[in-house]
C-alpha cells in the first residue's frame, strides 16, 4: 500500500473500535490506551467520536459498543460465502457429534469465528447442558490464535516468513496451565499439527474445555478458515476427541471445499 493513501487518522479510530472485545467489554480511555499503545488524549478524542456517530454509548466514563456496529456483522454474514455456506454442515454436525462446532478465520493475533453449530442437551437442567451452554461463544468472538484448536491449524498452514512475523509481533500470552507461552514450545506443536493436519488442543483455552480442529482448504488447496468441534467439562472415562471425531472432522472438511 502507498503511503499516500493511508490515513492515519481512521486506522486510529478502527484500532479504538476494535479493542472491545468480549473479555473488555466497557473500557475507559486509559483502559483503551493501554490496548492500543496510543495516548490517553487521543483515545478519548476517537471514544467521544464514534459515540457521537453512534457505533458506542457512555455513561460519561466508560464506554461500550452500541447496536449500531451489528450492522457491518449483518452486512457481513448476509454476504460473505463462508458463513452462508459453512452452516448448514456445523447443524449437521453438531447434531450428529452432540458437540458445539465453529468455523474461525485468522485476523491478527486472533481468530474470529464466522459460524456457529449449537449443541444444547434437552434437558437444560442437567449438568451436561449447563457446562455446555458455559462455553457460550458466539458469531463474532475474538478468540486468542495460539491457545486455539482453529487458531494453531491456521498458524501451522502459514508459510515460514509469516509465521515468523507473526511470532514476533504478538506475545503468547498464559491463560491458562496448558497454554503454550514459549515460541520453541509453540513452534513445535504447530510443526506436528502441520504434519498430522488436525489439531487437538486441550484445556489451553479454558479449562475442562477440550477442542479438535482441522483445515478448510479451498479447491486451490489455500488454507481459509478452520473447523473444529468443542466438548466441555467431559469426564475421564469419555472418549478421546480424536479418535472419535477426527474422521467425520475431516469428511465434513472435505466436503466443504468444493463450495467455499
Amino acid at each position: 500500500m502507498n503511503k499516500s493513501d493511508w490515513i492515519e487518522g481512521l486506522a486510529r479510530g478502527m484500532s479504538v473500535l476494535e479493542c472491545f472485545d468480549t473479555e473488555r467489554q466497557r473500557l475507559n480511555a486509559t483502559l483503551a490506551s493501554e490496548k492500543t499503545g496510543l495516548t490517553r488524549a487521543v483515545v478519548r478524542r476517537h471514544l467521544l467520536t464514534l459515540n457521537h456517530l453512534g457505533y458506542l454509548e457512555t455513561d460519561g466514563s466508560y464506554f461500550w459498543l452500541a447496536p449500531k456496529v451489528l450492522g457491518f456483522a449483518g452486512s457481513y454474514l448476509s454476504s460473505a460465502r463462508i458463513p452462508r455456506t459453512v452452516q448448514p454442515a456445523l447443524h449437521k454436525l453438531s447434531m450428529t457429534t452432540k458437540l458445539s462446532s465453529s468455523v474461525a478465520v485468522m485476523q491478527n493475533d486472533s481468530v474470529i469465528i464466522v459460524a456457529r453449530g449449537i449443541w444444547q442437551e434437552p434437558d437444560i437442567s442437567s449438568k451436561s447442558a449447563q457446562s455446555v451452554m458455559a462455553y457460550g461463544l458466539h458469531v463474532g468472538t475474538r478468540l486468542p490464535a495460539h491457545a486455539t484448536s482453529t487458531g494453531q491449524v491456521l498458524l501451522a498452514n502459514l508459510k515460514p516468513a509469516a509465521l515468523k512475523d507473526w511470532l514476533n509481533n504478538y506475545p503468547l500470552i498464559r491463560l491458562t496451565p496448558h497454554t503454550s507461552t514459549q515460541v520453541k514450545k509453540l513452534r513445535e506443536k504447530l510443526k506436528r499439527v502441520s504434519a498430522q493436519d488436525y489439531c487437538l488442543a486441550m484445556q489451553e483455552h479454558e479449562l475442562t474445555v477440550d477442542a479438535l480442529a482441522v483445515p478448510l482448504r479451498n479447491m486451490r488447496g489455500e488454507t481459509i478458515a478452520a473447523l473444529n468441534i468443542v466438548r466441555s467439562g467431559s469426564s475421564p472415562t469419555e472418549p478421546d476427541l480424536t479418535s472419535r471425531w477426527l474422521p467425520l472432522l475431516q469428511k465434513t472438511a472435505q466436503e466443504l471445499r468444493s463450495l467455499i
